[in-house]
């Protein structure tokens, strides 16, 4: 079949084009939303408060912190622990750039520890290497929703006296040996982004079992003022509340929790069919020259947030921007799940050049993520695998 690219019919028309990373927003999700707007209290308030606590019964965390994104709940847990000038905080370069941009914001300097070429995660083996005296903290990231090596990482951790800070960025519902991710680092931080798992379209989440650590967080979120601001406007009455420090306007809204109260009880459901899309993937592809997602090890729940395809680029006739621009033209919408982050010039400047991390730049320059989500459907489903199948088949060599 001609692609769409040299002038052959596309997939889908241009008016029905997939646009990549769509969530599934309920009748519910709606009308919570405008009783929200109706009622005026539309800042932080007891839908927030609500929100915090079905996700710590969901996660069995002993807190939790609504911020306005994952990117404050990491630069807000960084804060609270003391993380700062002439500290270190090892991460890795395969993620977005707001992982490594909030340790910048501490005055910390990022330090990248190169792949698992496999698991796309952390190469843990390669960890200890990178530790130095400044080191201050982990910051590991579950990539597309697969834990890490969490035990590994612990171990680390507690011999060289570090923070563990969990990107969890992609991983809402992933299990690690039966127990949810949000409960082993000092704190893991959530992602409630509009493409993410369960979405309140703008939005992020702290978990940890520290309270003094929940409790600095919400200062800082709030422009330093004390816990009582968050309740000033309360039906308890007016509280006063003091200035401590300077802090920041992290604070999540009671319009984007209106979203998140009905979408996490279905949570579940959405996993289910994310499984189904995957295997259905899975099993399209196995043929093509492609390197497909590792399988769920033992003992983990993959939550099945991003599913990346790597092109086995030296077994086609083209390069991967190539790839992406025939999807398009076929009225596919697909991602990019990362150009490692050491090749932007942001970090260029603080020192990182090519070759520095040769895993995460074989994995940047060939990566394609596709649509995975509960929103699609059955004919969306065999569009995404007719339409990579036609493309992959026409330029392999």
């Amino acid at each position: 079949m001609l692609p769409a690219i040299k002038g052959g019919t596309p997939v889908r028309k241009k008016e029905n084009y997939l646009v990549f990373g769509e969530p599934y927003i309920g009748r519910e999700e709606i009308e919570e939303v405008i009783r929200t707007l109706e009622s005026c209290w539309v800042g932080t308030g007891p839908k927030v408060s609500r929100f915090e606590e079905m996700v710590k019964e969901y996660l069995g965390a002993k807190y939790a912190v609504a911020l306005s994104s994952c990117t404050a709940a990491l630069h807000l847990s960084m804060l609270a622990l003391g993380i700062g000038r002439e500290d270190e905080v090892i991460t890795t370069p395969m993620t977005f750039s707001a992982t490594a941009n909030s340790i910048l914001h501490t005055g910390a300097k990022p330090v990248f520890v190169d792949i698992d070429k496999e698991t796309l995660n952390i190469d843990v083996e390669q960890i200890e290497d990178a530790i130095t005296e400044k080191t201050k903290a982990i910051l590991p990231v579950h990539f597309a929703g697969r834990p890490c090596n969490i035990d590994a990482i612990l171990n680390l951790v507690k011999r060289h006296n570090l923070l563990l800070i969990e990107d969890a960025a992609h991983a809402f519902g992933a299990e690690y040996k039966g127990k949810k991710i949000g409960n082993f680092g000092d704190v893991t931080c959530f992602s409630f982004y509009v493409n993410k798992n369960i979405t309140t379209i703008e939005g992020g989440m702290v978990t940890t079992d520290n309270s003094y650590l929940a409790d600095r967080i919400k200062i800082l979120a709030l422009h330093g003022m004390s816990k009582d601001a968050w309740r000033r406007f309360s039906d308890e009455g007016y509280k006063h509340y003091y200035v401590g420090e300077a802090g920041f306007k992290y604070n999540m809204t009671d319009v984007q929790a209106s979203m998140g109260l009905h979408q996490l009880p279905r949570i579940e459901e959405w996993h289910k069919r994310r499984v189904e899309i995957w295997k259905k993937y899975n099993d399209a592809f196995q043929n093509l020259p492609l390197q497909l997602p590792l399988e769920e090890e033992k003992n983990i729940r993959h939550a099945r947030h991003l599913y990346t395809i790597i092109l086995k680029t030296e077994k086609l006739n083209c390069d991967r921007d190539f790839i992406l621009n025939a999807l398009h033209a076929e009225g596919i919408g697909v991602g990019v799940h990362y150009t490692a982050l050491h090749l932007h010039p942001q970090f260029r400047r603080i020192g990182y050049k090519k070759g520095n991390f040769p895993n995460a730049e074989y994995i940047g320059d060939r990566t394609i993520s596709l649509p995975l989500s509960a929103k699609l459907t059955e004919k969306d489903v065999d569009d995404v695998i007719t339409a990579v199948t036609k493309i992959i088949n026409y330029y392999k060599k």
